[in-house]
């Protein structure tokens, strides 16, 4: 980047309230813990815990319901999947933890995290149903049993209806992400999937905002449940923010102006709405930028391959809605970037803590139309401070040529059911192909396709290869996925 730089009974309120960040890092050790498992979280890097987990993990532990409001990247994943883990019995192969989640993709995300906390227990068996996947491979899963299920509302209630889901031992309920769950309309298929599960549950809900519908959930499905709330500061040293006003008539092409003089290397421009999506998409491409739009009206292939290209740095911009982003997780996000103005504060903080990760710098650039000057109040009184505004004039180009991402993106036909691997598709390339390792990015296996992500100037020369080599000791079709120029 170039920058000048099943319902309990009737619920009572909360009954205690954490704001803020607990006094000094609190290590894991101070927990009760099995040593096993602390033993495991010193190999994962896990010392000291993050705000939210030092508030919510002795609750949690210590058997309460519980509602928790934290930003994504928070740690809260690690918060609800420790307590979870700590209430099984790995010797019953049975579903004994829920945890409903909003998109695929976090299913995804979920299922690795808790596989990773809970390597210190042999034989537990986490498994992700969502939708998007094929129903036939998660029947045959579920015959085999499962500790623990991460899913989406509707697949959820799909397997419950045919019956291959059976909840009788279940003792932990987690609802994530529940705020965005009820955006996407899921209230009624969490209600189903909550009166599915026993009476005498924990249930943990997790959000990063705080809408009415959150308050109607923990009325029905929690039991006199405890309050953290931690009011998230994101941002002085590791997030810049600035602000720009713009006519409505200049907004999306001043986003092309903001990546031509801060070129960060990847970005995730929200938008309020599906077809502003689609229209920002369409200037930047006429404008040269590699952009992608993530929305809900894409098919679910159609958003893996978009996933894929952007996590792989094969696409420099991502342009999408705060209910397709949700979930996301994506690493080195150098910029934010505000098409509009949310009408949620909240949700403006949310989006603007996806940069600055890991005590990475990044910018949070947001354009506002003189209409939208309420909604920036707004969030001003939330953060506590003014925004800084800058004018549009001085964003100026800052390097030469249009900003390229660094990777293409190959499609080979193939994936998981020709039980092709990583290794198989690197050794291919940097064996009989001739490619250095090093110019070999990411490579992704779906079950019937895998995507690699190559260095843009071999693109052609490692798509020819790949159509002319052997992967596994096969031919293999190979095309390239974007249909950008190199």
């Amino acid at each position: 980047m170039n920058p000048s730089l099943a319902p309990a009974p009737a619920a009572s309120p909360p009954s205690s309230a954490v704001r803020e960040t607990p006094p000094g890092p609190a290590s894991f050790s101070t927990l009760a813990l099995a040593p096993a498992v602390l033993a495991n979280l010193a190999l994962l890097g896990y010392t000291d815990m993050t705000p939210i987990q030092a508030a919510s993990l002795p609750l949690a532990l210590a058997g309460h319901d519980l509602i928790a409001q934290a930003q994504t990247g928070s740690g809260k994943t690690a918060a609800f999947a420790l307590a979870l883990l700590a209430r099984l019995n790995p010797r019953r192969r049975a579903v004994q933890a829920l945890v409903l989640v909003p998109t695929r993709e976090l299913a995804d995300q979920v299922t690795q995290e808790i596989r990773r906390l809970a390597r210190a227990e042999e034989n537990l068996k986490v498994l992700a149903l969502a939708g998007g996947a094929v129903i036939r491979t998660q029947l045959a899963s579920l015959e085999h049993g499962a500790h623990v299920v991460v899913g989406t509302p509707g697949r959820l209630l799909d397997h419950l209806q045919r019956g291959s889901l059976a909840l009788d031992a279940l003792n932990t309920l987690v609802l994530d992400e529940a705020d965005r769950m009820l955006d996407m309309g899921f209230f009624d298929d969490i209600a189903t999937v909550a009166k599915a599960c026993p009476k005498e549950r924990q249930t943990l809900l997790f959000s990063a905002t705080y809408p009415p519908g959150i308050v109607k959930l923990s009325q029905q499905f929690l039991r006199q449940p405890k309050e953290v709330k931690l009011v998230q500061q994101h941002a002085g040293a590791t997030i810049r923010q600035r602000w720009y006003e713009v006519r409505e008539n200049e907004r999306l092409h001043a986003v092309s102006l903001l990546l031509d003089h801060y070129r960060p290397a990847s970005s995730l421009a929200f938008c309020n709405t599906k077809q502003q999506c689609r229209d920002l998409v369409a200037v930047l491409a006429a404008q040269g930028f590699e952009a992608l739009s993530l929305h809900g009206d894409l098919e679910q292939r159609e958003r893996d391959q978009v996933l894929v290209q952007f996590a792989n740095r094969s696409c420099s911009v991502l342009v999408a809605t705060d209910v397709a982003a949700r979930g996301l997780d994506i690493a080195q996000l150098e910029a934010v970037i505000n098409v509009d103005v949310t009408p949620e504060p909240e949700l403006h903080i949310h989006r603007i803590g996806r940069t600055g990760r890991a005590g990475e710098a990044g910018w949070a650039l947001s354009l506002a139309s003189l209409d939208e000057m309420g909604r920036v109040g707004n969030i001003e009184l939330l953060q506590g401070r003014e925004s800084e505004w800058h004018p549009l004039g001085e964003l100026q180009p800052s390097g030469s040529g249009k900003l390229r991402a660094p990777m293409v993106t190959l499609q080979i036909l193939g994936g998981r059911k020709e039980k092709i691997r990583p290794g198989d598709v690197l050794g291919a390339l940097t064996g009989e192909a001739g490619f250095a390792a090093a110019q070999i990015g990411k490579i992704n296996v779906v079950e019937f396709s895998t995507y690699v992500a190559v260095e843009r100037g071999i693109a052609p020369d490692a798509l020819r290869r790949l159509n002319e080599v052997k992967v596994k000791g096969k031919r293999v079709k190979a095309r390239r996925l974007s249909d950008a120029p190199a």
